[in-house]
């Protein structure tokens, strides 16, 4: 596992080059977001952790995919008191309903779920505050997709809402370096107006569940968003065409 510091409290876990989660330092401990691919990250985590000297007490999650909850259990297990957080939306997914309601967009879910035995202790909303950090709620990759804003230093932590691995993308923009988010993507539409949300937080850092860090991220997210407005009028062309 690959560990790249970017400040004094904040630490990404990277496994198999391509899979992100974070420890962040709070005065308490470390919250963890995201806990990736099921069975193998669970104790290199719990090693970084113990290497940088505070004990995970929180673990929060941006959304339901398997490569972000896989080792929950695992870490659940061995951190019993570690406080469990997700989107309230999204924690149906866990316990493996997967309904949308009638409300939301009526097109098929993508992306793998996978049912976990944890329980939630936490169901997050917008504005909602755990630690430093901010429940921002950005539907799109996920029904109930959330990003947390750092608000000591106003640092995003993006989930799948943007990939920086195969270029910065908005969910649902398919890069062919590595187009998993993009095979993933629930719905482009609320992707897209979910990364004009991000943006509009003018971040001082864009941290992603895929790829690298970036800091001063504001050119390349406008980059990524005109992208994504063009490929989805291209896409309304084509249907209106059809129509």
């Amino acid at each position: 596992m690959k560990v790249t510091a970017s400040s004094n409290h904040l630490f990404q876990l990277t496994h198999l080059g391509a899979i992100n989660c974070y420890l962040v330092r709070e005065d308490d401990g470390f919250t963890l977001i995201d806990t990736g691919w099921p069975g193998s990250q669970a104790q290199p985590i719990m090693q970084e952790a113990h290497k940088l000297g505070l004990p995970i007490v929180r673990i929060v999650l941006t959304h339901a995919h398997i490569d972000h909850v896989g080792s929950l259990d695992a870490l659940h297990d061995a951190l019993p008191n570690a406080q469990v957080a997700i989107s309230e939306r999204d924690a149906r997914f866990l316990s493996g309903d997967k309904s949308l309601d009638p409300s939301e967009p009526q097109v098929p879910l993508r992306g793998g779920y996978t049912v976990c035995k944890t329980k939630p202790a936490l169901l997050l909303h917008e504005g909602d505050r755990i630690g430093s950090l901010e429940v921002i709620a950005t539907p799109g990759h996920t029904p109930g997709h959330i990003a947390f804003l750092d608000t000591r230093d106003r640092a995003v932590f993006a989930g799948d809402a943007f990939q920086t691995l195969g270029g910065v993308a908005v969910a649902g923009t398919f890069k062919p370096l590595f187009p998993l988010p993009a095979l993933a993507t629930w719905h482009k539409g609320l992707a897209l107006e979910s990364a004009r949300k991000l943006l509009a937080l003018q971040p001082s850092a864009l941290d992603v569940g895929h790829g690298r860090m970036l800091s001063h991220p504001q050119e390349a997210i406008e980059r990524a968003i005109r992208v994504m407005e063009q490929s989805l009028a291209k896409e309304e062309r084509k249907q209106s065409h059809v129509a």
